[in-house]
């Protein structure tokens, strides 16, 4: 698909930089003039696949984050979201819902809710090398128009 327009940010795996990638997500998708409740998917998504970064990928240490955005033809937003931390071992298993391996203050529902949320979901994950996160939204055109 023909990229329209793109941005890419690393950052450090610190829970401050959560919002953040929300702010900054938000700021580009609004190029495409989403509704506030689109608007509100998008951000909460991206909060999830970035806290599951911090909480999960970096449980011990501080590492990178890579955000990437890109605008698509056809009125789509495209995000992923990357880390190098330790992966996820079986990743049917991690998309169940209330699936954790952050303990009890966790509640399992992050993959559930950016699939919700989004378009699309796909995550690809290798054990000791990371996780990708890719999810796209396709934000419809003002005058029922998509």
């Amino acid at each position: 698909m023909k990229c329209e327009n793109q941005m890419t940010l690393e950052f450090p795996s610190k829970s401050i930089n959560e919002s953040f990638a929300r702010a900054a997500v938000a700021c580009f998708a609004a190029q495409l003039d989403p509704t506030l409740d689109e608007l509100g998917d998008i951000k909460t998504a991206v909060s999830e696949a970035v806290t599951n970064s911090i909480v999960h990928g970096y449980p011990d240490t501080i590492g990178t984050i890579t955000l990437r955005c890109r605008i698509l033809a056809g009125n789509v937003l495209d995000i992923v979201i990357k880390d190098k931390g330790r992966g996820i071992e079986n990743v049917e298993e991690a998309r169940q819902p209330m699936f954790t391996t952050g303990g009890a203050d966790r509640s399992g529902m992050g993959f559930t809710i950016m699939e919700s949320f989004m378009t699309e979901l796909k995550v690809s994950s290798q054990l000791g090398r990371g996780t990708t996160v890719h999810m796209k939204r396709k934000i419809l055109k003002r005058g029922g128009k998509s």
